[in-house]
């Protein structure tokens, strides 16, 4: 039985905790003992905001241990894997100090708050031993691994190129500080980033174009292009100012020789180039599920991570500072 210890109580921690209730309900070999947030009497009385809705808005949490300290968490709790939701800032000292302290780590995206931060998280990992996975959640999300099963497996031929947009409204407030969030750019669009990079491998060179638009945000419209010797065209655009009734939107276009996907209002249309189109059957349920489950029954098994392994977390983050400087520089090719 995995135990686990939950760190962040705001809208990704509510996100996880409900897919280990759901988890524990269904036999996995896992179970919640506790959770620690600064706030966590007020975050457990109250609404978190997000793009997505959790199961609930308030939270019974009496059967779990809360804990406000990390470390009286650590002391009088029995874990062995910790999960850090929190913001990302703390990523890279945190789950460095839980890495070595002897626990593995699930730890939401992005990685840290900077590449170099990002591989030393990798580099902890490999030395205690410990399994380290970050949350890219669209890697497992059924969407968009029905993406890379096509890729994969070439049913539809080479790729020739694509596009991947992500939009909502503002997000909460901590976000808009972009000295701690990275902006749009880095919390928002890394997701598109990561997969281009899953699905096609690092680009070769990127040109990005941003704007600012809260002052202090960072970057809030984000554009970019990848580039790749094999002559593949890529884009994915992110916008977190989109305002009024808009509410959240993520979706994609992939064009391959015989054939082209379209992923929107959450669900997949595939449209051959011989023959009828047709809606792709999929899983409803949420990258988040899959991933946490993933984790767990890598801890219980002793396997790999191979989905998502550290390493190529802190990659796609090499990529994305790529792009910051390619905004800084007015869309300047930069090469990785």
């Amino acid at each position: 039985m995995i135990k686990v210890g939950l760190i962040g109580f705001g809208f990704m921690g509510r996100m996880h905790f409900d897919n280990y209730v759901r988890l524990m309900k269904e036999g996995s070999p896992v179970e919640l003992k506790a959770i620690c947030d600064i706030q966590i009497e007020e975050l457990k009385n109250g609404k978190a905001i997000g793009n997505i809705a959790t199961d609930q808005e308030l939270y019974d949490l009496s059967p779990f241990n809360l804990y406000t300290n990390i470390e009286d968490m650590i002391a009088n709790e029995e874990l062995d894997m910790i999960d850090i939701t929190l913001p990302t800032g703390l990523h890279a000292q945190i789950t460095c100090s839980m890495l070595e302290k002897g626990y593995h780590v699930l730890c939401e995206k992005p990685i840290a708050r900077t590449a170099e931060q990002a591989w030393q998280m990798v580099e902890t990992a490999n030395q205690t031993g410990k399994k380290l996975m970050i949350g890219q959640c669209l890697r497992f999300w059924p969407a968009y691994e029905y993406a890379k099963a096509c890729v994969e497996d070439g049913r539809y031929g080479k790729p020739f190129g694509g596009s991947f947009f992500r939009g909502s409204g503002l997000p909460a407030p901590w976000f808009l500080d972009g000295s701690k969030s990275g902006g749009c750019l880095m919390d928002m669009h890394i997701h598109d980033t990561d997969m281009v990079h899953w699905l096609f491998g690092a680009p070769d060179k990127v040109s990005t174009i941003a704007r600012n638009v809260i002052p202090g945000s960072g970057y809030d419209i984000v554009s970019t292009h990848y580039v790749y010797d094999s002559g593949l065209v890529l884009n994915a655009q992110a916008d977190w100012t989109l305002q009024g009734d808009f509410g959240f939107e993520m979706s994609y276009r992939i064009n391959f020789e015989g054939g082209n996907l379209i992923f929107a209002n959450n669900q997949v249309k595939v449209n051959p180039n011989e023959g009828p189109s047709f809606i792709a059957e999929l899983s409803e349920d949420m990258g988040y599920y899959f991933e946490i489950r993933s984790f767990i029954e890598a801890l219980a098994n002793g396997t790999e991570l191979t989905v998502c392994t550290a390493e190529s977390a802190a990659r796609t983050l090499d990529i994305i500072e790529a792009e910051q400087k390619s905004a800084d520089n007015g869309g300047a090719f930069i090469t990785l």
